[in-house]
């Protein structure tokens, strides 16, 4: 099986319109006239003005009937209203989908999750390639058809193991990093040079259980509840801006494998929508938290 691509709009005719900027009267009557003159339909459009901020984010779906036309040119003609209103402003052509570079360790469950949902065509990104420390998914990227580079890590040659990497998000041409249970911590500086451009998804348990074996932590302590994260990284760990969270009950009758099981899916699911977020443009990044528009 090669893994292919899901269907792209037709570019130059549907777009996501990204805006944030101080809150004040006018935002959305000044965009939408601009949307007009280019000849753009609203799709669908959703708003928020943050009260604890001052600020206002909106995001917009945008269709177009007519000859196409370059997200470029459109970024162009809002040029004015951005300047007016002191925005932060993007627009996304929807046929260029995100190209995402997966890093995977030795658990398997969340890349094999997206990489099904993308070869049937239910979540919109590519995946141009697979970073692993360890060998044992290169036959699962072979299949997929995915290109496949084994990258070890110690503590000793991190520095290489990075500039590696460094080098085939730009050989991929890759925006966007995602960890799939990648179990290796990424430097500051790699953190820092990837702002809001690496996803995380590590199991969220209430209490937190860090270390080996979360899952038997859990079970000793008799939890209730156990779920997932999916988050940006940041050098603060795992406690970078959060995308999705997923979460189910539990009782004592799971044993450490039913509620490593239960988790699994957890993040597997929390993974994929986190993904689908980021892909769609939904999520606004805004220090360590986010708007993420459903």
């Amino acid at each position: 099986m090669h893994l292919q691509t899901p269907p792209a709009p037709t570019p130059g005719r549907e777009f996501v319109l990204t805006v944030s900027c101080p809150d004040r009267v006018g935002i959305v009557h000044a965009v939408s006239g601009v949307m007009l003159e280019q000849g753009l339909t609203i799709v669908d459009a959703q708003q928020f003005g943050d009260a604890s901020s001052g600020e206002f984010h909106l995001r917009m779906h945008l269709a177009r009937e007519g000859a196409p036309v370059a997200a470029e040119e459109v970024e162009a003609a809002l040029a004015d209203v951005v300047a007016e209103f002191g925005m932060t402003a993007a627009v996304h052509d929807l046929a260029v989908p995100r190209r995402v570079l997966l890093m995977v360790s030795q658990q398997g469950h969340v890349l094999n999750d997206v990489l099904f949902r993308v070869g049937s065509g239910g979540l919109p990104i590519e995946v141009p390639a697979i970073v692993s420390n360890h060998e044992d998914f290169r036959a699962l990227a072979e299949w997929h058809g995915v290109p496949f580079h084994h990258v070890p890590v110690t503590r000793d040659t991190k520095p290489e193991a990075e500039a590696e990497l460094r080098r085939l998000v730009d050989t991929y041409d890759a925006d966007s990093i995602g960890l799939a249970r990648y179990m290796q911590i990424l430097s500051p500086q790699l953190c820092a040079d990837f702002p809001g451009r690496i996803i995380n998804i590590h199991h969220s348990l209430l209490p937190s259980f860090k270390g080996a074996k979360p899952y038997t932590q859990a079970h000793d302590r008799g939890v209730k509840v156990i779920g997932a994260t999916a988050h940006y990284v940041t050098a603060d760990l795992d406690e970078g801006p959060i995308i999705e969270q997923d979460f189910r009950r539990v009782d004592h009758r799971m044993s450490p494998a039913e509620l490593a099981r239960v988790g699994q899916e957890l993040e597997a699911m929390a993974f994929a929508r986190a993904l689908r977020w980021h892909a769609e443009h939904r999520v606004v990044l805004r220090g360590r938290r986010t708007i993420v528009f459903q």
